[in-house]
């Protein structure tokens, strides 16, 4: 079975995310443009995921709950859970080990809790976009402990990305998804990092304003419509 997908999307919660970008409006979109499943990847944080995990339902969407994790090397990873329980239980994990550094409104932007009312209730008080004390290294086995699946984010930019950060993809790296932003740039890159011939490649919006999340030009191909479905097909 092939879904149609976008899983790496941000809401409001990120500081960088775009007011609109509410889990309703986020999970509206992703209806109109005729998605599958969506995932929401929050900078270092899930607390907006209980409210998707509530519209995309009324939307008829699969949602997988997830993050975008920035690594102590600054290294961005997607990392998507089976379900909410996980997705919190990691989240309080995230939150402990982030560089606590308080977050400035005026400066880098509101980061907002959003309820299944789609209203705000609430603020995440410490910067989302700092690095956390957690190495990519052990990315892998963390998130597989939490039974999620981990890939690393936009591994052809230059800034945040495995590749940029790090200068390789390390030979003994674990996952076999990886995200790229530029389709057009994977022969280089397989070419340079001869890792990425194993591996699953996929492309995600990265979105932070709602027109940006990805058209239904890309499925992957699961076993069951179900978020276990989607997280065995990217192991």
């Amino acid at each position: 079975m092939k879904l149609s997908y976008d899983l790496h999307i941000h809401s409001c919660l990120s500081p960088c995310g775009d007011g609109d970008m509410t889990p309703a409006n986020i999970a509206g979109m992703a209806a109109l443009k005729g998605l599958d499943v969506i995932a929401l990847t929050d900078h270092n944080s899930c607390k907006n995921c209980p409210a998707m995990d509530h519209f995309a339902r009324e939307y008829g969407i699969l949602f997988v709950p997830g993050m975008e994790i920035c690594t102590l090397e600054e290294v961005h990873a997607v990392c998507l859970f089976p379900d909410l329980e996980k997705a919190m239980e990691f989240d309080e994990y995230v939150y402990e080990r982030l560089i606590p550094f308080p977050n400035k409104e005026e400066i880098f932007g509101r980061q907002q809790i959003y309820n299944k009312e789609d209203m705000p209730c609430g603020t995440v008080p410490n910067l989302l976009i700092n690095s956390t004390q957690i190495s990519f290294d052990h990315l892998w086995e963390l998130v597989r402990s939490f039974e999620g699946v981990m890939f690393p984010a936009h591994i052809d930019k230059g800034t945040n990305s495995l590749i940029s950060n790090l200068g390789f993809v390390p030979p003994d790296s674990r996952f076999q998804t990886a995200e790229v932003k530029d389709i057009h740039k994977l022969s280089e890159l397989k070419k340079t990092n001869p890792y990425l011939e194993g591996c699953r490649i996929i492309t995600n919006s990265d979105a932070h304003y709602l027109e940006d999340i990805q058209e239904p030009l890309f499925t992957i191909e699961v076993e069951e419509r179900t978020v276990e479905g989607v997280i065995r097909a990217l192991l």
